[in-house]
């Protein structure tokens, strides 16, 4: 993401932090690290991550470093109900600028075959 403001060379710079009210910096978050740090994480029955799954439903990333996802899971008795969450978090925790993480699954639209990346799709023979 740039902010505009192009660096000596003249190229687009990165943007790395956004200015708070008393002057101090706080790093932004990329959206593209968070889905990247979430792409680490597999269903252990299944060898494709959970966000190429569609298990990932919503990621709000707040300018205080906070940051929400909301995901599902193939069912409800999914044997990994309870790490897959845990290890979201994990992973989130790891991206620069991230100062909290929120997971919370959600069983509301139910996860079905459809979510699922053309990659995904690929990876199963699911054509």
């Amino acid at each position: 993401m740039s902010d505009g403001i192009p660096a000596p060379d003249g190229a687009p710079r990165e943007a790395h932090a956004a200015w708070t009210p008393d002057g101090e910096t706080t790093p932004r978050i990329s959206e593209d690290a968070v889905i990247s740090a979430i792409g680490q994480v597999y269903d252990p029955e299944i060898p494709v991550n959970i966000y190429e799954l569609g298990l990932i439903y919503a990621i709000e990333m707040g300018e205080d470093g906070k940051v929400k996802v909301e995901m599902t899971l193939t069912t409800p008795s999914c044997p990994s109900a309870q790490e897959l969450p845990a290890q979201v978090e994990e992973m989130v925790r790891t991206v620069p600028g991230v100062s909290d993480v929120a997971v919370e699954v959600v069983w509301d639209p139910p996860w079905d075959p459809s979510r699922m990346s053309e990659d995904a799709k690929l990876a199963l023979n699911m054509y």
